[in-house]
């Protein structure tokens, strides 16, 4: 294919369910033309798409908070976008959006949730990662389910990637110790001196443990959870009379399919110890808190200006190339927020 396809939409649909893991044939990559906006629509050009853990449950028909997607659907996603053509009162041709168009590279919208993004105040693809739905969902569920104190010791999962980053470093600017988990020493590196992590541990260590509780010599106050598997083993012990866990995902089973592990039921041992420590375990999705999103928009952007808040972006480029990336995602390579670049600024 030599000719020029910029004037064709590039989209990629569910093709099948995975059973676990998803592979290269979940996906479909469909040509399609550039569809016309109607009265009241915008045409938008996808310019950036946001990979987040999420979409393995949507690609799932198991029974979640969202309706699973069907299968031909185009996969879902948060994106930042250039209006093309409008034939809507409240945006103009140039405008950059932050919209819902999902994994394509043209996309129609009635205006609906669509906001105006200003590319003076931040790079846009922040309104994909640290200002966006990561970010809110580290601040929210921080601060509104995990409370931490100046002080208390705060342990987060996933530490270098795009929820895990922030929840450490606000920790930090509200006094706690923050304590990071991560896998391999180059993001382990990262979280300590770019960051400022009080203290960092490698998931893939032989002794992962003993390391942890080592980093840990008062015990954890909250534990954001967003992996699940072995790092909540290493991480259930330690919690302190009064802990707050806020669950916001479980990457490490999502691939695992929907039957129960083998072995012995642990959930009494887990039950009693909620009731004995005084535990608080509250899962939550960000769209509850979204009263909170103009304060965190107003915080955030403070902190980024003052340099409290840092964010590192894994971009891949081509938009072919975004069923490789999530694959990767739910493998852990990718190293900062995952964001395909699927059109020139």
């Amino acid at each position: 294919m030599s000719h020029d396809t910029s004037d064709r939409n590039l989209r990629i649909l569910l093709a099948s369910r995975p059973e676990r893991a998803p592979s290269a044939e979940n996906f479909t990559l469909e040509e399609a033309p550039v569809p016309e906006p109607g009265e009241g629509e915008v045409l938008l050009k996808v310019l950036y798409l946001s990979l987040d853990p999420y979409m393995r449950g949507r690609m799932s028909s198991a029974k979640s908070y969202a309706r699973p997607l069907e299968i031909g659907e185009v996969m879902e996603g948060g994106t930042v976008a250039r209006v093309m053509a409008s034939r809507h009162p409240g945006f103009a041709e140039g405008d950059i959006v932050l919209s819902y168009s999902g994994w394509q590279r043209f996309a129609l919208s009635d205006g609906t949730g669509l906001q105006k993004l200003d590319p003076a105040r931040a790079p846009v693809s922040t309104a994909l990662g640290v200002l966006g739905m990561p970010g809110f969902t580290a601040y929210a569920g921080l601060l509104t389910i995990g409370k931490p104190k100046p002080g208390e010791t705060v342990v987060v999962a996933a530490a270098s990637g795009a929820v895990g980053s922030v929840v450490g470093q606000i920790a930090r600017i509200k006094g706690a110790r923050a304590v990071g988990i991560a896998g391999g020493p180059e993001k382990c590196a990262f979280l300590r001196d770019e960051l400022g992590f009080d203290a960092v541990v490698d998931h893939h260590a032989a002794d992962f443990a003993e390391q942890l509780a080592a980093a840990c010599p008062d015990g954890i106050d909250v534990y954001f959870e967003n992996v699940g598997g072995k790092v909540w083993e290493a991480v259930f012990p330690l919690l302190n009379t009064y802990a707050r866990v806020p669950v916001c995902g479980l990457i490490a089973q999502y691939n695992l399919g929907d039957a129960p592990p083998a072995g012995p039921d642990r959930l009494p041992g887990l039950m009693r110890q909620v009731l004995t420590r005084s535990l608080t375990i509250r899962g939550f999705i960000q769209t509850e808190f979204a009263d909170q999103r103009p304060a965190f928009l107003e915080e955030a952007a403070g902190w980024i200006a003052s340099g409290q808040l840092r964010y590192r972006e894994d971009i891949v480029d081509g938009l072919e190339n975004a069923p490789e990336a999530f694959r990767g995602l739910l493998e852990g390579r990718n190293f900062g927020k995952l964001v395909i670049r699927v059109a020139a600024e």
